[in-house]
């Protein structure tokens, strides 16, 4: 059975007329249908009162009553029909939610028979929500006709229900409502939504949160305009506060905003406006914070989005949670460095949450803002250039509708949503956006579930940025594709592509543009231990592929949680296993090497002196050792209360493979104080890992032979300086 039902001639639906002279078809108050034919189960015999057994909490409907096709759960079926009325309004307006499936779960206007207009709501995949929003149906061109309107549930799978309220006539639209907070299993936010008024003096809005906090919706509004919308991880009381963070609200000081907060009426009155961020702890000098691998200021971070080269800077983007310490809210954070060390960190540059919202923030996407790329449309191919000002674009998976497109004309000062996404549709996410030179045209790979070929990367191409052609797809990875060329061996007539996904396991081969071919079976692997999601710089002034990971390294009791790799240089060289590609961080990184290293150089240990250690008062090191073999079966570099060990018979560094060169191993450990990175035999294998002893001086580091003799041929234990202190 299908929504094309044929109109049902009848007495004309009573109507009331509102103070504003809106028609009221029905807002499902009374007892009953009040006329509307009921078939089938789904729908009772009168209107529900709210959520029903079973479903996910109710919001967004209006009044105690609202059409509800839940009842016996999704298997129940069923048609309600309204009496025939006159169209007399140039709109109408009526709330919908529930299954996103079309002709099976939806609302239809029917006009002789026939359907002219039909509404879903918006859930059809596992997750989603039971809220509620305004449709608008224009209805101009049927004004004086006679008309029936028809609430249909004809599908028994997931999200099949449709939930509807509040129908009128009109000649405004309703305006569409910001999406609600995800619901919680385990709610433990016992309030109500508090609203201030806040006058805008500064650049920020200054939001109090606990690291045990309660979980409530936080929306600003200036005049109609969404400015955010987002969950906040909100004290119980002032005396909970574990950390400030905020919101930029630069473009609006003078004006007064309007925040709606799910909080305590005393934390709502704590909301401040001010041109300082609050800090409890001194910035960036916490007892955690990282020195030398770059952490936001604020909240969660995860997957690093976004990274281009453009005129001297170095743009940075990821995933962030600005009001707490686990994932949520993705907005898009945001620095720029001059040398990929020392970073400043701007103001967000994307945010979540608009939904069907027309009147809101330039930058805000319909709901998250996953993972993507960045790129210079240097040719201005998307004609999206004003000025002589290059377009920064940034490629990114906006959750409320697909693959989308945000721009920048003023070198990343503030951005704009595409107004013509998504760009591409798709089940998938995390699009990569290059410029492939030899056919002159984009390149999008991107993480998708098409069924034919389970987890893939999908190759998309576009001559400008705006229209995609599907070209091929590469299955077997997951999440975050990243696509680029090497030369092999520094050899630029020698040329591969690598292709690799989340997990940083790489294929290389030939790519023309549309198609990749590898030239091995399988994958090869070069990152090891809590690194994931990475992405390398497009545009890199000197060429070099680098790439930043994220360090999934949950790093307790701080204003911010999580951090990133250090930039690594990516390399492919002949081994003989054949091509592999090295990482190697950045030689930039010895910029922050203190002078005066502790040293050595052949010092033998054996079962007598089996030993050599360093004192280490402080917890920031670069050290770099190369051990010959001797007898021992391990090597083993202690620093705090961390270890790494060498197996000389396995020839494996930690986990990992690494073969002795001419008996001798070589390997580098970067320390900072939530972490360290762990890089063998010049970037052939790389590590990272949380430290036993965040935060704390490491006391010394050591080396040790066991189970015999080994020589060290050399030892650096160079001391770093912080990348944020001047």
């Amino acid at each position: 059975m299908t929504c094309n039902l044929l109109l049902l001639l009848a007495i004309a639906i009573p109507t009331l007329l509102r103070a504003d002279d809106n028609i009221l078809i029905n807002d499902f108050e009374a007892a009953d249908y009040g006329g509307w034919k009921v078939e089938g189960d789904a729908f009772g015999t009168g209107p529900a009162q709210g959520t029903l057994a079973g479903q996910m909490q109710l919001t967004g409907f209006e009044g105690k009553g609202l059409v509800n096709s839940f009842l016996g759960g999704d298997k129940s079926t069923g048609k309600l029909t309204s009496p025939t009325f006159t169209i007399e309004r140039d709109y109408i307006t009526f709330l919908i939610g529930g299954g996103g499936h079309k002709e099976k779960t939806c609302a239809n206007l029917i006009i002789g028979g026939e359907v002219v207009l039909s509404a879903t709501g918006p859930n059809h995949q596992p997750g989603g929500n039971e809220f509620l929003n305004w449709e608008n149906w224009d209805v101009r061109e049927y004004k004086g006709e006679k008309a029936v309107i028809q609430i249909v549930d004809n599908e028994s799978g997931g999200w099949g229900h449709i939930n509807f309220d509040q129908v009128s006539q009109s000649d405004t639209k309703a305006d569409k409502k910001p999406d609600p907070a995800p619901t919680q299993s385990s709610d433990k936010n016992p309030h109500a939504e508090n609203t201030q008024e806040l006058k805008i003096t500064g650049k920020y809005i200054l939001v109090p949160v606990s690291n045990t906090g309660q979980r409530g919706r936080m929306t600003v509004y200036v005049g109609d305009q969404l400015v955010h919308n987002l969950d906040c991880d909100f004290p119980a009381n002032a005396n909970a506060i574990d950390w400030w963070t905020y919101i930029n609200m630069s473009e609006y000081v003078g004006k007064t905003a309007k925040v709606v907060a799910r909080t305590a009426p005393e934390i709502c009155e704590m909301l401040e406006s001010s041109d300082e961020i609050r800090n409890l702890q001194p910035l960036y000098d916490e007892v955690r914070r990282p020195q030398f691998h770059f952490s936001q200021m604020r909240g969660w971070c995860n997957d690093p989005n976004g990274m281009v080269y453009h005129d001297g800077k170095y743009h940075f983007f990821w995933q962030c949670n600005p009001a707490g310490r686990k994932w949520a809210n993705m907005y898009w954070g945001y620095a720029t460095s001059p040398d990929m060390i020392h970073w400043t960190e701007h103001d967000r540059a994307l945010r979540p949450f608009g939904g069907d919202v027309e009147s809101r923030h330039p930058a805000m996407a319909d709901k998250n803002c996953f993972s993507g790329s960045g790129n210079i449309d240097f040719n201005n191919s998307a004609g999206l250039q004003i000025g002589d000002e290059k377009t920064i674009v940034l490629a990114f998976t906006d959750t409320g509708c697909g693959e989308c497109l945000a721009y920048s004309n003023d070198r990343g000062k503030t951005w704009q949503y595409y107004e013509g996404n998504p760009i591409i549709e798709h089940k998938g996410r995390d699009p990569k956006l290059i410029w492939y030179e030899p056919g002159q045209h984009w390149v999008i790979a991107v993480y998708d579930e098409a069924p034919e070929h389970g987890q893939n990367i999908a190759i998309y191409t576009s001559k400008d940025l705006k229209n995609w052609e599907h070209q091929s797809n590469i299955p077997g990875y997951f999440e975050c594709a990243e696509i680029f060329e090497l030369p092999v061996d520094g050899d630029a007539t020698k040329t591969k592509w690598v292709i690799f996904a989340a997990d940083a396991r790489y294929a290389f081969g030939h790519f023309d543009g549309k198609t990749f071919t590898p030239e091995h079976e399988g994958k090869h692997q070069v990152h090891w231990g809590s690194n994931y999601a990475s992405q390398c710089f497009s545009n890199h002034p000197d060429g070099r592929v680098v790439q930043i990971g994220w360090a999934q390294i949950d790093i307790p009791d701080m204003p911010f949680n999580q951090s990133f790799t250090v930039p690594t240089n990516l390399t492919l060289h002949t081994t003989e296993d054949g091509v592999r590609m090295f990482a190697n961080p950045i030689k930039e990184l010895e910029l922050l090497r203190k002078p005066n290293p502790e040293t050595a150089e052949n010092v033998e240990l054996t079962s007598q002196t089996p030993m050599i250690q360093v004192d280490a008062t402080d917890q920031l090191f670069d050290v770099v050792v190369t051990l010959k073999k001797g007898n021992a079966s391990k090597a083993v570099l202690q620093f705090g209360e961390n270890k790494v060990t060498y197996d000389f018979n396995a020839q494996t560094l930690d986990e990992m493979p690494l073969k002795l060169k001419d008996g001798r191993v070589t390997f580098r450990v970067l320390v900072d104080r939530p972490m360290y990175e762990l890089i063998g035999g010049g970037g052939a294998c790389f590590k990272t890992s949380g430290r036993r002893d965040m935060g704390q001086p490491l006391g010394n580091i050591s080396i040790a032979a066991e189970g015999g003799s080994l020589t060290i041929e050399s030892l650096e234990v160079h001391e770093m300086a912080s990348a944020w202190k001047k």
